[in-house]
């Protein structure tokens, strides 16, 4: 079989994307090569193809468990025998699993970076012949890149012990200069065959908010995307749980993952969020990795990330199927504070001195300085990401939003003479919050002390507001025509780039809000788009996850949202049809086609009479099932107990926590109130009654919210009445 027959036979393409063919003909001639493509891009392609054709076993290092989980299960359902080898596994499935590879069963092994010096793994690998070995985020063998593992360096004392180098290669999503030449270098690749697809992702549309309450506008977003699935990331483990807390208290089912719990808590909530049990996950950059679960709608950043490339991996998870989707950044000043603070207490690598510490960190303040600088940019987000990645790009993209808010261009140059004239005149020693008050003429004790009230700028530019100088300071710094110390006191300075507009008369012009300030226009692509076929997708969904749910898989992994909608387009009626699908391939096709086409007939039929569903199979749960369902003696949301039945059903009754809330309003358990933050949902007497309870917490950030538990009885009391609700 050749490459194009393989890529259609398991995978179902019918021809390679950007930048894989290349990739591909590389490994099969012999030749080591190193790909640079960003999330959603089709990089594991690259190395499984390539692992079918070539004689031997495929060796691929990853660094989490959730990430070889998940590429396994998906080549397994593509026909493909594979397995992971890892810490998941006991003692016992560890050596069948090598006593089996051993046997050549599996064509693709994945397998942890600190496994490959251990005396068993090492006596495996000098006893069969490897094919190739495959090197999966790769930049993490890099100390100079945002996820540096020193595990990742041993990659090249195992290949160096080996009797025969196979040929390598090595995969990443995001890498500067320094870093892919770091790969290079210390993996040892020879001559690689290089391809760098380009970091830009057209279907994803990037906007930064900076909102006072960040939990309203965070609900503002997820309601507007009631019927999509997407992650929150979050700074803090107590941001994590808090906003977990809050979302299942407002009835969005959500799901929590981060450092601090148990490998098992991790693993039911990364479970619940594959198998769409939730919508929601709340998480810390813990989550993620790897993860290629291709419906993602949207990503929220709750907080600034520290670095560019952190923010764009994370905000790569979304659209991986190709379809258009939103990632969100909430912006306030304490998220640069606190991630000042993690950068200098941080003691991630241990082992490294003093002084290569100290180098790190100062390129770690400079990384978040260029962050924060993405938040404040009025110019095109994406050229904004695409030039730090070192491409060029041009100052309009129409779906970010920068380009769709309705600004203006405006002739800055006099601010921006005064406000560095500012900073000469005031001799380079003060911060933002001093100049501004300088500017606009200020009264308080410092300026009058230093003398600063008779500097020939103060007051100069009184009719601007706060808001407005401390934007186009910000802009000056962004542009590098003034420079930030990287002390606690974050004084301004002047560059040799000042000069330009002080000296040489250089105009400066930045994009402003027009003043009317109309409401954000909506970009096209803003939003994902509907399938062909509302009642059709509908249909194939509910069938692909009873399918899934038997297999114990998530659904993504049957078929991708993108290849049902395909279905739904392209309507077909014979297997060969089918397979003409992007996403379809022949061991699928066998597997699941009779049935997907019997669901797509079906619908077609003219006028087809809704099926009539028994009553006793309307959303009820077998005794089997509750028996499964633990009621726990501490209280827990609403929404834990619509996860569990979705567990036990496998995903073919999904029981919406909003459907449960408003069914308590209209009975009388829960009743609103009205307080100055909106309006809260809380127990009433007859609730308190049957179990409910509403507690008051505080955030992080001091504000007050209130949230609604559910203790056993309560728990009782909603399964005994689910037909009720849903009926």
């Amino acid at each position: 079989m050749d490459k194009l027959g393989a890529l259609k036979q398991y995978f179902g393409y019918d021809s390679f994307r950007n930048g894989q063919e290349t990739l591909v003909d590389g490994l099969l001639s012999g030749r080591d090569v190193f790909g640079v493509m960003p999330t959603g891009a089709g990089k594991s392609l690259c190395f499984q193809l390539p692992a079918l054709m070539l004689e031997g076993i495929t060796l691929v290092i990853s660094p989490l468990i959730s990430l070889m989980k998940d590429q396994v299960y998906s080549l397994n359902q593509a026909g493909i025998r594979a397995a992971y080898l890892n810490s998941s596994l006991t003692q016992g499935q560890y050596r069948l699993a090598l006593e089996r590879a051993r046997e050549y069963t599996y064509k693709i092994i994945y397998v942890a970076p600190e496994r490959l010096l251990t005396e068993e793994f090492q006596e495996f690998a000098r006893h069969v012949k490897l094919a190739m070995i495959a090197v999966d985020e790769a930049h993490c063998v890099s100390q100079w890149g945002q996820d540096f593992r020193p595990s990742y360096l041993k990659i090249r004392e195992f290949t160096d012990g080996l009797p025969v180098r196979p040929v390598m290669g090595a995969f990443t999503a995001t890498a500067t200069e320094q870093v892919r030449s770091d790969v290079v270098r210390l993996l040892n690749l020879r001559d690689p065959v290089q391809v760098s697809t380009g970091f830009d992702r057209s279907n994803l549309y990037f906007e930064v908010q900076k909102p006072r309450d960040k939990f309203s506008a965070l609900l503002k977003l997820l309601n507007e995307a009631r019927e999509q699935c997407g992650i929150v990331y979050c700074s803090t483990r107590k941001t994590v749980e808090e906003v977990c807390d809050r979302l299942n208290a407002e009835g969005i089912p959500a799901a929590r993952y981060h450092a601090g719990l148990s490998d098992r808590e991790r693993r039911e909530s990364q479970e619940d969020f594959l198998f769409d049990r939730v919508s929601v996950m709340v998480a810390t950059n813990a989550f993620g990795m790897g993860i290629d679960k291709s419906n993602v709608s949207f990503v929220i950043h709750y907080n600034m990330p520290k670095d560019m490339e952190s923010y764009y991996q994370e905000a790569g998870r979304a659209g991986r199927d190709g379809e258009p989707a939103r990632c969100t950044l909430f912006y306030s000043g304490q998220d640069v504070r606190i991630n000042q603070f993690m950068l200098q207490n941080g003691r991630d690598n241990e082992e490294l001195d003093e002084a290569t510490r100290a180098l790190i960190l100062q390129r770690d303040e400079e990384r978040l300085k260029k962050m924060t600088f993405y938040c404040f940019t009025d110019d095109c987000l994406r050229a904004y990401i695409l030039r730090y990645f070192g491409e060029s790009a041009p100052g309009y993209c129409g779906n970010c939003g920068s380009c769709c808010a309705d600004t203006e261009e405006t002739d800055i140059t006099e601010d921006a003479r005064k406000i560095l004239a500012c900073i000469q005149q005031s001799g380079e020693r003060f911060g933002a919050a001093m100049l501004t008050e300088i500017l606009r003429g200020g009264g308080n004790d410092r300026i009058y002390r230093y003398g600063l009230d008779a500097l020939p700028v103060y007051g100069s530019l009184s009719r601007r507001t706060e808001q407005q100088i401390r934007a186009e300071l910000r802009y000056l710094e962004g542009n590098e025509y003034v420079s930030t110390s990287q002390d606690e006191y974050r004084v301004l300075g002047l560059t040799g780039k000042a000069e330009e507009i002080l000296l040489r008369g250089e105009t400066l012009r930045m994009r402003l809000p027009k003043e009317t300030q109309p409401a954000l226009k909506k970009s096209k692509a803003a939003a994902p788009q509907g399938p062909v076929d509302t009642r059709l997708f509908e249909r194939l969904k509910k069938l692909r996850a009873k399918i899934a749910g038997a297999q114990g898989v998530p659904a993504y992994v049957v078929f991708s949202d993108a290849t049902l909608r395909g279905m739904c387009a392209r309507l077909p009626r014979t297997r060969q049809e089918l397979m003409e699908v992007s996403g379809v391939g022949a061991e699928k096709a066998a597997r699941y086609g009779e049935r997907f086409l019997a669901a797509i007939a079906e619908e077609e039929a003219p006028n087809p009479a809704p099926a009539a569903i028994p009553e006793e199979e309307k959303f009820q749960l077998s005794e089997e099932q509750k028996e499964q369902l633990i009621f726990l003696d501490e209280p827990v949301p609403v929404s834990f107990l619509t996860k569990k039945i979705a567990s036990v059903t496998g995903g073919a009754y999904k029981v919406s926590a909003v459907r449960v809330t408003n069914w308590l309003l209209r009975q009388g358990y829960l009743m609103e109130q009205h307080t100055a933050g909106g309006k809260m949902r809380v127990a009433s007497d007859s609730g308190r009654k049957i179990g409910i309870l509403t507690e008051e917490r505080e955030s992080e950030s001091g504000e007050v919210y209130r949230i609604n538990l559910y203790d056993s009885t309560a728990q009782r009391f909603l399964l005994d009445h689910l037909g009720e609700i849903l009926s």
